[in-house]
């Protein structure tokens, strides 16, 4: 009976972990290739010009990481510090999917990287909203990194109580295995918008003053912090005659909250839905999904630029195109993807099935 009552609380537990999550989340297997725990440069404060990259920081005193702050000599300190790790990085990065993690951060933070802002967790004062609980995962263009030159990460963090810093994890860089490649890639540089325009999926639409952001990437990153509501996306591309010969698949990568996607003025699918009051529940899952939408016969021209727009509606926190794969891929491809790949569902349904049955 001990036996059986344990096993379904172990069950109870795994499923907590499952779905207890935060925010966006980027679970999949990976490789650590650079291990950053270690000594950290570290000073107390709050000061922007502590993301850039040329910042000298030789007097900072280092502290351990993963570690709580009050065991390295700052026993009932609460407020902002930051924290910096000079790195270097291997010419084979290029060609990898990156992720740096940073384990658990008590209680907010946000992370620069050689200073390019690349994601933050929680949200620091006035809208105070802790995030402890949640492992830091952030995507990361290898174009941000530099090879055989010096690299910096640049942490800055709030504590409100208790226990702060970067406390708990394997903090490194990864390399994601088992992602989905695509036939034909269209991240990179895209033209952005907030605000709300349905003539803006049009192909003859004049996007030329909008501003270029990265893609993917949160858009809160790239000047538009603290905003929640509509934004636009737009980029051009064109496609190869023996790729418009194959059914294809448009991957516009993971969206928080939820987006409609347009080819060339025509809706070819969405994620949720944006309602008419454009309210938004916190705590949906929509953001956590790879958006994979089937090509109609005719949408793609070939010798021509073809127009991709995305609307997007964020409500809460982080918002945007935040993660991969983007692009093109062929159907036999993402049909073997799918098939290969088994969702963290079908494995807690088969945990669940062989305690309680």
């Amino acid at each position: 009976m001990k036996s059986r009552l344990l096993n379904q609380t172990l069950a109870v537990g795994a499923m907590v972990l499952v779905v207890n999550f935060g925010g966006p989340t980027f679970a999949q297997e990976s490789k650590l290739l650079l291990d950053l725990r270690g000594q950290w440069k570290f000073e107390l404060g709050d000061d922007p010009r502590y993301a850039e990259s040329a910042f000298n920081d030789s007097k900072w005193v280092e502290i351990s990481v993963p570690s709580i702050w009050e065991d390295q000599g700052y026993p009932g300190y609460d407020g902002y510090a930051w924290y910096r790790k000079h790195f270097t990085v291997p010419a084979d990065w290029d060609s990898k999917d990156l992720l740096l993690k940073l384990g658990k951060v008590d209680d907010v933070d946000e992370v620069y990287v050689n200073g390019t802002f690349i994601g933050f967790s929680g949200s620091f004062p006035p809208h105070y909203i802790t995030a402890y609980n949640i492992d830091r995962q952030y995507p990361i263009s290898s174009s941000i990194l530099k090879t055989g030159a010096d690299n910096v990460i640049a942490v800055r963090v709030y504590d409100a109580e208790l226990q702060g810093g970067m406390t708990y994890g394997r903090a490194g860089f990864y390399e994601r295995i088992g992602q989905l490649g695509v036939d034909l890639e269209i991240h990179g540089d895209w033209r952005f918008k907030t605000g709300d325009d349905m003539k803006w999926k049009d192909v003859v639409w004049d996007d030329s003053d909008w501003k270029s952001v990265r893609v993917p990437a949160f858009w809160e990153t790239q000047g538009f912090k603290d905003y929640d509501g509509f934004g636009w996306y737009r980029v051009r591309f064109k496609v190869t005659s023996d790729l418009l010969g194959q059914d294809l698949v448009l991957l516009v990568g993971k969206v928080d909250d939820v987006d409609e996607t347009y080819l060339n003025g025509q809706r070819i699918g969405r994620t949720g839905s944006i309602s008419a009051n454009h309210k938004y529940a916190k705590g949906s899952t929509e953001a956590s999904k790879l958006r994979a939408y089937t090509i109609p016969a005719g949408t793609l021209h070939s010798g021509e630029e073809n127009v991709l727009a995305v609307r997007v509606f964020d409500g809460y926190l982080h918002g945007g195109i935040y993660d991969g794969p983007i692009g093109f891929v062929t159907r036999d491809h993402y049909l073997h993807y799918k098939k290969t790949t088994r969702k963290s569902s079908d494995w807690v349904k088969d945990l669940f099935e062989g305690i309680f049955h």
